[in-house]
């Protein structure tokens, strides 16, 4: 029974297929009549990888005419739409008789149990119950259905009727009714039934929206120097260093080696910037006193909009400016801002435009475009995401004594968030939302979370007992290993790593498709650096990249907490993976494993030569022996036999090729196996809380230095994965590139003389440094796009 329970949970984990109704289909006819189906599917349609839904729209517009209240002489109207038990209000107006309200009501056909619509006009009272003014009844065997992309459908006025609908009261209203999908315009912007019990401010909330990341930008001080920098104590020649501040980042120079009041530093500090800027550049230059005072000598205040912005590595000009004791510095040329005597800092400062600001690990990046959108190439494809439903989802809160979930996704590639409607109180959601983006990498991977909403507005409370988004589960697909123009229609699971160990918190349904725009671009890409040119020429070091990434982070998940509805700070940072680098002995485990595992082919090798040496096949051992005078014979032979064999494997193992993307890996992550000691030490706060003073400052130290270990190991298995991928068909248009290149490297090496191929090699590899580009060559550029397993650690 427990081998059975272990493989059933061991399915659990695993990928799904799924066969749902993708398309459109419509009903012939619309009120005309007609109960058949349109028997092909639009091959145009717009949401073609989602199951078509049915709403029921009602849009009221306005109202003209109303009758005041006999009592207190004004109208205070608003209107009530029912169909059956679901009823959705539009906002009142005071003292109106003819109010404009322009709203859209969606109710799902699915749970429409009523055959009319009603919509009643009423009047607000404060105090007695509302006044009833008139109705429209709609009968839904009539109601006309809109097919996009045709026009919306014209509202018309109708008079208002009694309540028994037998004769026509004063007053008309502006109303359209239509069978539509969530194909409609009208549809993101609509009053949802599904989110009917969600008031006031949660309502922002349960919309389906698009955000954009913040455009980045590194910022370059390069702090070349200082002029008649005045202590307050003139008798000692101060030891000076600057610091500069923009937003909350701030870093600081070296101190001068020399006392001097002419200091020089020459040294390049680095900040991440977001368009619009809003922040300010503050320079100031100190005096370090003693080593626990500092001394301000002169400041420097202005705006980042001043700044160049350089496209790529040429020269920036150097600038001298004044500094001040108080307020605003200026440029020296600024003859309103001079002085007797002012003190000077020179300065090189500009934005830069050329490089890629990662906001996401390299592994899992999701944009590789430089920031000047000058240096932009034309999109190689199109991504499309039917966001369809998900199963199974866990009880993430308790809302008025009772377990529930509030469900939504996010999605993130590249620049581009997207954030479905939140379905409420649904353990089983369907969304059937449809996204799409541009792809300027196929290399690239795309990240999608569930996530359980808690602010609508309720008196809800999660597991956690923060008033926090929770997180349900995260998907990444790596598009590279996606077939062009293939749909692909999977159900992952949702796995979370908890305190209490690996738990699946249900399945999410996807169906996703990558369309290629140019075949040729797209080959052409493989041979070419993932990131943009100024990566190369002037490279970050490691711990600068590390710290640019965390300031990028937080940048974007304090711009997208300002949108209306937030996209707030906790779903930001999970799915750009916040606590990457952080220590823990399960990744730990999981990566030397990974080492293990990209090695024990070699193990394997080795074995086979040994058991050839030892005779224990003695027809492999002398069919190896025959090989062996060959090749020692006509040594030219190697090379080309070498790569024939690989073009060989490349095409035997095309029969064993994954059909599915790769999805979240419980045993490569190590996550059944982890202990409670170790979960408790991966989820322990950082500094830890569980020793006296000497044992937390070594343990936090422990875990800093094993964290580096770990990055490297990963980084090793990581290359290792990548040799693998070359003819495993994980990246099916890279292994046919280099399948197809060891088939031509094998033909011209069998009619090229060996020592012909060994000299050109040599020479080659010897050459001259002013023949070497500071690019990475096309081989290179080739292997380290090739796709790893880290795509599939949790």
């Amino acid at each position: 029974m427990a081998a059975k329970d272990g493989a059933k949970s061991q399915e659990d984990y695993k990928l799904k297929d799924m066969k749902p109704e993708l398309g459109e289909r419509w009903p012939h006819g619309g009120q005309r009549g007609g109960t058949g189906w349109i028997g092909s599917e639009r091959a145009a349609s717009t949401y073609d990888l989602v199951e078509q839904m049915f709403y029921l729209y009602v849009r009221v517009v306005k109202a003209k005419d109303l009758p005041p209240n006999p009592v207190t002489s004004n109208c205070d109207p608003y209107v009530e739409v029912k169909i059956g038990n679901y009823k959705g209000k539009t906002k009142h107006f005071e003292k109106r008789t003819n109010p404009e309200w322009n709203q859209v009501f969606a109710f799902s056909k699915d749970k429409v149990q009523s055959s009319t619509v009603e919509v009643f006009v009423r009047d607000k009272e404060m105090v007695t119950r509302d006044e009833y003014i008139g109705k429209v009844v709609f009968d839904m065997r009539e109601v006309p259905t809109r097919v996009p992309p045709d026009s919306p459908l014209a509202p018309q006025w109708y008079r208002l009727e009694d309540r028994r609908g037998e004769s026509k009261k004063r007053g008309e209203v502006m109303v359209a009714v239509w069978l539509g999908t969530q194909a409609d315009e009208a549809f993101p912007d609509a009053w949802h039934s599904d989110a009917s019990s969600v008031q006031g401010e949660g309502v922002q909330s349960v919309r389906s929206k698009v955000y954009v990341s913040p455009k980045l930008w590194y910022l370059r001080v390069n702090v070349i120097e200082a002029q008649d920098v005045e202590p307050s104590d003139r008798s000692q020649p101060p030891q000076a260093f600057v610091k500069v501040q923009v937003g909350n980042q701030i870093l600081k120079t070296k101190l001068c080696p020399n006392k001097t009041t002419n200091p020089m530093w020459n040294e390049d500090l680095v900040f991440v910037a977001a368009e619009p800027f809003e922040e300010q550049f503050f320079l100031t230059v100190e005096n370090k006193v003693t080593p626990a005072k500092d001394e301000v000598m002169g400041r420097l205040i202005s705006p980042l909009s001043v700044f160049e912005k350089r496209l790529d590595h040429r020269a920036v000009h150097s600038k001298w400016y004044n500094l001040e004791k108080f307020g605003f510095g200026a440029l020296e040329g600024d003859k309103r801002h001079e002085l007797k005597f002012s003190s000077r800092i020179h300065l090189r400062v500009c934005l830069e435009g050329g490089y890629h600001v990662m906001d996401e690990s390299t592994l899992y990046i999701s944009d590789v475009k430089p920031t000047a959108r000058q240096l932009w190439k034309q999109p190689i494809g199109i991504l499309e995401v039917g966001i369809l439903s998900a199963q199974g989802l866990s009880p993430m809160k308790t809302k008025d004594g009772k377990a529930t979930t509030d469900p939504y996704c996010v999605a993130k590639y590249g620049q581009k968030w997207v954030r479905t409607r939140t379905i409420i109180e649904s353990y089983n959601p369907k969304w059937n939302e449809q996204y799409t983006w541009e792809v300027h990498d196929p290399c690239t991977v795309i990240t999608l979370g569930v996530f359980d909403n808690c602010h609508l507005g309720g008196s809800e409370k999660s597991n956690s007992g923060a008033k926090v988004d929770s997180r349900i589960g995260k998907v990444r697909i790596r598009l590279s290993t996606l077939e062009a123009d293939r749909i692909y229609t999977h159900s992952y699971p949702l796995l979370v790593l908890q305190t209490k160990g690996l738990k699946k918190m249900g399945e999410v349904q996807l169906a996703v498709r990558f369309t290629c725009l140019s075949l040729a671009h797209m080959i052409y890409l493989y041979g070419h650096p993932l990131l943009p040119k100024m990566h190369y020429l002037h490279p970050f070091t490691v711990n600068q990249l590390d710290s640019l990434r965390y300031q990028a982070m937080s940048i974007v998940s304090a711009r997208l907490a300002r949108a209306e509805p937030p996209l707030r700070k906790e779903i930001v940072e999970y799915m750009l993976d916040v606590d990457s680098h952080m220590w823990s002995m399960r990744r730990s485990k999981a990566n030397f494993f990974r080492i293990v595992s990209v090695f024990s082919g070699l193990i394997a090798m080795s074995k086979w030569l040994g058991d050839v040496c030892y005779w224990k096949n003695p027809l492999t051992s002398i069919l190896f022996h025959v090989l062996f005078f060959i090749l020692i014979c006509y040594p030219e032979l190697i090379l080309p036999t070498t790569f024939l064999y690989m073009f060989l494997i490349g095409l035997w193992n095309f029969r064993f090729r994954t059909r599915h993307p790769a999805h979240m890996d419980i045993k490569l992550s190590w996550a059944e196996a982890a202990s409670p000691d170790e979960l408790d030490e991966e989820f322990d706060t950082f500094p830890t809380s569980k020793g006296q003073d000497v044992v937390k400052m070594r343990y936090d130290r422990l875990r800093s230095v094993a964290g580096r270990i770990q990055m490297v190991v990963g980084d090793i298995a990581t290359q290792g994965e990548r040799f693998q991928a070359l003819l495993s068909w994980r990246d099916p248009r890279a292994t046919c590139l280099f399948v197809i290149f060891c088939l031509v490297a094998a033909m011209i090496l069998y009619v090229t003389p060996f020592k012909i191929i060994a000299l050109a090699a040599g020479m080659f590899w010897m050459r001259h440094p002013k023949f070497r580009s500071k690019m990475p060559s096309a081989p290179s550029n080739f292997f380290r796009k090739l796709p790893s397993k880290a795509d599939c650690m949790l």
